[in-house]
């Protein structure tokens, strides 16, 4: 287990820049903090940008059982899928034991395990890649580029990226985000917005067909290079998928949390 400290800011910080995300999206969405869960829902076709999180410390097993249902029950009456993030660590030893039980009870499935990852790292050497140029995302045709990039690298259809950034100026503007482009074809993205004190990474992801080759690190190393050289924060904080959790330790990221997303029962 580790530091509670670490868990609780990373929790902190996905219910912080999933607000100004969600309310991006749209400034109607469902961004509420409930007893217990914290609601950050767009109802968008982006998976990522329909999200729950528990947000007590220590709960126990009884609590965690009715929060799982209280969160399916919002789950199930929104039009589009979304996930329930569980920081693990934040549930005492009993919930953390029942919680798969539990989910199950509730009408939930286990989607993919994912890490919560912290460091004072800021600031890092401007970064180089032989095979790529980095650009921002100023454009529509940029910011579409960078969706449609998601969009391969988790498996989802291509129009489903695209409904979760087009038309953003935020995503133009106050996010640092980054394309690793090869021989003028985006490869690879990466994303920094200020939150909080800290910089977060967010959606990181390489075309599938370009894979292993670093490029995702690099664009990594970009996005934060560029977003601490504009704050001037010293810290980082991003929440990693099992396959992109390797990458980040080689930046300086350590890891916290382990963290559950969970989905409705088909």
């Amino acid at each position: 287990m580790h530091d509670l400290a670490d868990s609780i800011e990373s929790r902190e910080q996905l219910a912080a820049v999933w607000r100004v995300m969600v309310l991006d999206r749209d400034p109607d969405a469902d961004v509420r903090d409930l007893p217990g869960i914290a609601v950050r829902w767009a109802d968008c076709r982006f998976p990522f940008w329909n999200c729950l999180t528990l947000t007590e410390d220590g709960a126990g097993a009884g609590l965690v059982r009715r929060r799982l249902h209280q969160a399916a029950e919002i789950m199930r009456s929104k039009r589009h899928p979304g996930f329930l993030w569980v920081f693990e660590d934040l549930l005492d030893d009993e919930a953390r034991a029942v919680l798969g039980t539990a989910a199950e009870q509730a009408g939930l499935v286990h989607a993919f395990p994912g890490t919560g990852m912290a460091g004072d790292l800021l600031p890092i050497p401007e970064p180089a890649h032989a095979d790529l140029t980095f650009v921002r995302v100023t454009t529509d045709d940029r910011l579409r580029d960078f969706a449609d990039l998601n969009a391969r690298a988790y498996g989802f259809p291509v129009e489903d990226g695209r409904d979760g950034l087009a038309r953003s100026t935020l995503w133009k503007s106050r996010v640092h985000a980054y394309l690793g482009v090869r021989e003028g074809v985006p490869v690879s993205c990466a994303a920094t917005v200020e939150a909080q004190g800290r910089l977060f990474v967010l959606l990181v992801a390489t075309d599938p067909a370009w894979q292993r080759r670093g490029y995702g690190e690099a664009v990594t190393r970009k996005a934060l290079y560029e977003g601490a050289r504009a704050t001037g924060t010293t810290r980082a904080t991003l929440h990693a998928t099992e396959a992109g959790a390797p990458v980040y330790p080689r930046i300086g990221f350590e890891p916290n949390s382990p963290m559950g997303f969970y989905a409705l029962k088909e």
